[in-house]
């Protein structure tokens, strides 16, 4: 009897999660609200932003854009893989993806797209490269070096750990 409780304790533990995902959801409002922001900025003073400045604006927006992805695909799978379903059925708006993600394969999503955030991080360092000094870029290329060897090895391991349960999976 104790055993039953303390296991449906721990399993109804995980609505504990449900509040951090809907902090994800304000962060999402924040990202929106700066990204907004930018936008409005660069479409007002667009004619006189110089055109490397202008660059390094938009891949800021490219990034916010990938930042934004990121948090919604963190909520989504996140609820619905350690939370409940999200009952989809009725809708005609629907995520093709939703359902479909496991923790091993949104591990790898968000760890390709830390790789691609530093990649346009590292590209906007690389652009002004003439006013950043030589040892802090190379700090920069090994940081994203360390991220992309990261997810690489992610990706390794979960394919040697778990190739055998997805393709049983899908069959």
């Amino acid at each position: 009897m104790l055993e039953r409780i303390i296991e449906r304790t721990l399993y109804a533990s995980r609505w504990l999660l449900a509040p951090l995902y809907l902090g994800l959801a304000l962060s999402l409002i924040a990202i929106a609200v700066k990204f907004f922001q930018e936008a409005v900025v660069v479409v007002l003073h667009a004619p006189s932003i110089p055109e490397s400045d202008l660059v390094l604006i938009v891949l800021a927006l490219i990034d916010m854009s990938l930042v934004g992805s990121l948090v919604v695909m963190v909520m989504f799978s996140g609820y619905e893989n350690f939370v409940s379903r999200i009952d989809t059925a009725q809708e005609r708006d629907t995520l093709g993806w939703l359902g479909k993600l496991d923790s091993g394969t949104l591990k790898l999503k968000v760890a390709a797209s830390i790789v691609a955030i530093s990649s346009i991080h590292l590209l906007s360092i690389f652009m002004k490269a003439l006013d950043t000094p030589n040892d802090k870029i190379r700090w920069y290329v090994v940081l994203h070096l360390t991220f992309v060897v990261s997810a690489v090895l992610l990706g390794v391991l979960d394919r040697l750990s778990f190739a055998n349960h997805r393709e049983k999976d899908h069959k």
